[in-house]
């Protein structure tokens, strides 16, 4: 039984590239055509390399591999999160800090920390400090489980890395260089396939998109470790976003070295200076890749 089918794909609109004038030609293998100023990327090879990877992450998870699973743009920030934790993976959905895995050591006294004052929570210690220490306590505690909640598990870098975006997730592109880590990535039209060694071309912008695809690597590890599948509805996602958080008054660190001190929102979000897809050939789009599909 096939993984997906190019009727799925359609429907959550993963065939919609970014516009023409900002592809990267290493792409040029995975697109189909371009309509409107928009490329559109070949659903059929995005079909099987979607069950290559299906495959492959199915295996490693039956090899007893780690995950981390990493995105941490608006629309993907809860999709990444709640796909994790179904199949038993690792997340980052917030901010990449630097040296997330090359400086492990560092970033683990950090994990420490958090572990450290959940369990004040938890005994209501924190209740019985001071007012002010206790403010200053939960701060901590807000930041580092905003951070660091989702590798809150990991006690040593994972085997195996799953991007969306890789544009904008470069720093932890590098850092999975440096250690030779299996990158599997969502790959737009703008990114570089050869960046990462299980490439999926899909539109890594739209919800539905990065769900759909997401959802499907997520049964993969999930069937690899339990033998059989357990998928999340569409209404099991909450309404999340980073809008949800408020820092009004971090530092910013601009080094790993600052990791440990500082925790702080000052990276840019590339989707919200880029212009949006466009949206008018969508609907004509797709009834014209439907028909050349038939």
């Amino acid at each position: 039984m096939a993984v997906i089918t190019l009727a799925q794909l359609l429907e959550c609109g993963v065939h919609f590239g970014h516009q023409t004038r900002r592809w990267n030609p290493r792409m040029s293998q995975y697109i189909f055509t371009d309509r409107n100023g928009v490329h559109i990327i070949d659903l059929v090879q995005t079909a099987q390399l979607l069950e290559d990877a299906y495959d492959y992450l199915r295996s490693a998870a039956e090899a007893g591999k780690k995950f981390l699973f990493v995105g941490t743009k608006r629309q993907a920030a809860a999709i990444i999160a709640q796909e994790a934790d179904r199949c038993g993976a690792y997340y980052v959905n917030q901010r990449w800090l630097g040296g997330m895995l090359t400086n492990w050591t560092t970033i683990k006294t950090r994990v420490e920390r958090l572990k450290e004052l959940e369990n004040l929570e938890e005994s209501g210690n924190l209740d019985l400090r001071p007012k002010k220490e206790g403010a200053m306590l939960r701060r901590e505690l807000f930041k580092l489980r905003k951070y660091l909640g989702g590798i809150k598990g990991m006690r040593k870098v994972p085997d195996i890395v799953i991007l969306v975006d890789q544009r904008r997730e470069y720093t932890a592109v590098q850092e999975c260089h440096k250690l030779d880590l299996p990158i599997v990535s969502l790959l737009d039209t703008n990114c570089d396939p050869d960046a990462v060694d299980v490439p999926i071309p899909a539109n890594d912008d739209a919800i539905r998109s990065i769900k759909l695809i997401l959802g499907k690597l997520a049964d993969a590890i999930y069937e690899g470790r339990h033998g059989e599948l357990d998928s999340l509805s569409e209404d099991d996602y909450d309404d999340y976003s980073v809008d949800d958080f408020e820092d009004e008054d971090l530092e910013s660190d601009d080094a790993s070295d600052d990791t440990s001190e500082e925790f702080s929102e000052s990276d840019s979000d590339d989707t919200e200076n880029e212009p949006e897809k466009e949206a008018e050939p969508v609907a004509q789009t797709a009834q014209t890749a439907q028909s050349e599909e038939e």
